[in-house]
């Protein structure tokens, strides 16, 4: 490598280089420790099925109207479990990318949520 030849281009250093990526990881940190402690409530079927989800995509709470239980139409309740569940997940999702698109300025970092 020739002396003097930066690879990264520009004026940038090594320790700036560092400082930005410490930054970066620290802010990362913050940002993930938020997002767990958020929770989030859906629901489906008109409020009949609810579920509470944790930013950490784990199930909190599932509440189901006694109204709803029907012995002989099962699969609709599965339908409504499943709905509130699948878009609780899908809206932290979002959530998540959102956050994470704005810490890193659009650069898609596959694996770190």
């Amino acid at each position: 490598m020739r002396k003097g030849f930066n690879p990264m281009g520009g004026g940038m250093n090594m320790n700036q280089l560092m400082k930005q990526a410490k930054k970066m990881q620290d802010e990362m940190a913050a940002m993930q420790e938020e997002m767990a402690s958020k929770t989030l409530e859906v629901s489906s079927g008109g409020g009949a099925v609810k579920v509470t989800v944790s930013g950490e995509k784990k199930i909190l709470d599932l509440t189901i109207s006694p109204d709803v239980v029907d012995p002989d139409d099962v699969e609709m309740l599965q339908d409504l479990v499943m709905s509130a569940v699948n878009e609780a997940l899908r809206q932290i999702e979002e959530s998540t990318n959102s956050q994470m698109s704005k810490l890193t300025g659009g650069l898609n970092l596959p694996g770190m949520f």
